[in-house]
């Protein structure tokens, strides 16, 4: 059914600054949470602003996998919703690794200092600021890991720290 009435979009609850993770939580909106949260929605907002200028079809599984990871993020592992989620796993790491080897075979880099947004095309640049937003996630991921004992989100963040390899990689072989 189609949303046609602003309630359906906005409920006004967060107008205090309190919000909700996936399972109904209450928290304020400068929590750690969503700290880590909004920057992964910034990242994928940036990666699919690049995906329309360079068409790599591998940027939309990124985000793909950037969906799960908020899910689990947002998801309590004791919640009982949490054993329904999709986990991130050695194979997708190793996939971002296997185009990361595949680009990398094709565009080798020069062992030297680039300025970001300023040597490739818009293409580039657009990734380059996917890639500090990239980084940006992962310190945030690391203070909410910290904070909150989240060992189970620890494959996420070397998804996290291989993803920001990978759009390095990216960037340099636009020409």
């Amino acid at each position: 059914m189609p949303i046609t009435k602003l309630d359906q979009i906005s409920t006004k609850n967060g107008d205090k600054g309190f919000s909700k993770n996936f399972v109904n939580d209450v928290f304020q909106k400068d929590d750690a949470l969503f700290e880590v949260l909004g920057t992964m929605d910034e990242l994928s907002s940036f990666i699919g602003l690049s995906y329309q200028y360079n068409k790599n079809e591998f940027l939309k599984t990124i985000q793909k996998t950037l969906q799960t990871i908020n899910s689990l993020i947002a998801t309590p592992p004791t919640h009982p919703l949490y054993k329904k989620l999709v986990l991130i796993t050695k194979t997708d790491i190793e996939s971002l690794e296997s185009s990361l080897q595949e680009l990398l075979i094709k565009n080798p880099v020069e062992p030297h200092f680039y300025l970001p947004g300023s040597e490739t095309t818009l293409a580039g640049a657009y990734l380059d600021v996917s890639r500090s937003i990239t980084r940006r996630a992962e310190r945030r991921m690391v203070h909410f890991i910290k904070e909150t004992n989240r060992d189970d989100l620890s494959l996420s963040l070397e998804y996290m720290n291989r993803l920001s390899d990978y759009l390095f990689v990216c960037v340099r072989a636009e020409k």
